[in-house]
């Protein structure tokens, strides 16, 4: 088999995305690969930066001709991520363009495969080791979202709601993304983020963990003062304390407290999380499928099952990307929790022939062969690109 053909598609997202923060992004960047047998696959850059897109779609389209296309057989996975990461001593580095263009060309190879043999991916990975998938949702993502900012003990009643939905898990940054990165944050703050996470324990007790983000926005210094803060109210997790770069600060944040340390949606590569678990930074790995691609992740989370770390895969994108994680969840042993845009409705149904099912909390992983889903293209041709700076 041969590939013989990639093509591309931004597609806008601003029904779902009429107010921030956006649903998964603002746009989406697919690309389908099409082969000489009649097969394709769906692919996605995920976690593309806003003003990027045409630039992703120019990378997609220049390494499919120099690579690609009437060059590489679908099967070849580990040759394909060789040639598009280590193909040149430029690409040789996590950069954020060149990965994802790895992840999306991958996972559509993977789509392709499974096409060929009849199977879902995760079968061809180790079979299905979770039945269904426990998820979260961001709390800011909601209709009626908290934001910070609001009321602190506004947040109690918001997590309440989702809790009676089906989470049992909700994610949220008590502090605003804010910069310079990192930062010292004042007494003040301190105590507003204390009081959400008091208002969330008050309002659910046991019945739903708190998962708290920060997005690498605090000092080492100000990482302890609030995760010791925060302890007993038993978080989840405390979502990159520092930034990602120097993963000895990060380290030292996590031997400070009793809340394991989650990262990984800024890492690209096993060698990236080998340093990151070596170091015993952090204890939940949040791989990004999307930026690793399939088979690179599943190297990631074994290579975590061995320091006894769980994965639960980050995910802030499209629906191809979204079920690129579900195949990884399903095989993986040391599977936590995944991350979704609230239940997968939406939007992210409508682009779908047939949506992500999602039930009481838990995704329902596909069972059809590859991803398990396809692209509705009449729904992707009526949601062209929106630029960033006309809303």
């Amino acid at each position: 088999m041969k590939i013989t053909d990639v093509k591309t598609f931004i597609v806008g997202t601003k029904k779902e995305n009429l107010r921030r923060p956006h649903r998964g992004g603002l746009n989406w960047i697919f690309l389908k690969l099409l082969t000489d047998e009649g097969i394709h696959g769906w692919g996605e850059c995920s976690a593309m930066p806003r003003y990027r897109e045409h630039t992703c779609v120019q990378l997609i389209k220049e390494l499919g001709k120099h690579f690609i296309v009437n060059k590489m057989n679908p099967f070849d996975i580990e040759k394909l991520w060789d040639k598009l990461y280590g193909g040149t001593a430029v690409f040789r580095h996590p950069g954020t363009l060149s990965t994802q263009i790895v992840g999306a060309y991958e996972m559509a190879c993977w789509d392709i495969i499974g096409k060929a043999l009849n199977q879902p991916i995760y079968n061809l990975l180790g079979g299905k080791f979770n039945e269904k998938l426990r998820s979260y949702t961001y709390l800011s993502m909601v209709s009626d979202a908290w934001l910070p900012g609001d009321l602190a003990e506004e947040a109690g009643p918001k997590v309440a709601k989702l809790v009676k939905q089906g989470f049992t898990g909700v994610k949220l940054d008590p502090i605003p993304p804010s910069v310079p990165q990192p930062r010292e944050i004042s007494l003040s703050e301190l105590d507003y983020s204390e009081a959400v996470i008091k208002s969330i324990r008050e309002a659910v007790g046991n019945k739903c963990d708190i998962l708290i983000g920060t997005h690498g926005q605090l000092t080492t210094h100000s990482a302890i003062r609030l995760a010791k803060r925060l302890e007993k109210y038993e978080p989840l997790w405390f979502e990159e304390p520092v930034p990602g770069e120097n993963m000895d600060e990060m380290a030292r944040v996590a031997r400070a407290t009793s809340i394991p340390i989650a990262t990984g949606e800024r890492l690209a590569t096993k060698w990236d999380f080998r340093r990151l678990l070596e170091k015993q930074a952090a204890q939940i790995i949040q791989i990004s499928v999307g930026l690793n691609g399939i088979l690179e992740a599943k190297k990631i989370a074994g290579m975590a099952e061995a320091y006894y770390a769980q994965i639960a895969p980050w995910m802030y994108c499209g629906p191809v990307a979204g079920v690129a994680n579900i195949q990884l969840d399903v095989c993986s042993p040391n599977f936590l929790i995944q991350e979704g845009i609230e239940t997968w409705g939406g939007f992210y149904a409508e682009i779908l022939k047939e949506p992500i099912r999602w039930e009481k909390g838990y995704i329902i992983p596909p069972t059809g062969p590859g991803l398990g889903v396809e692209l509705d293209e009449a729904v992707i041709a009526d949601n062209p690109y929106i630029d960033p700076s006309t809303i």
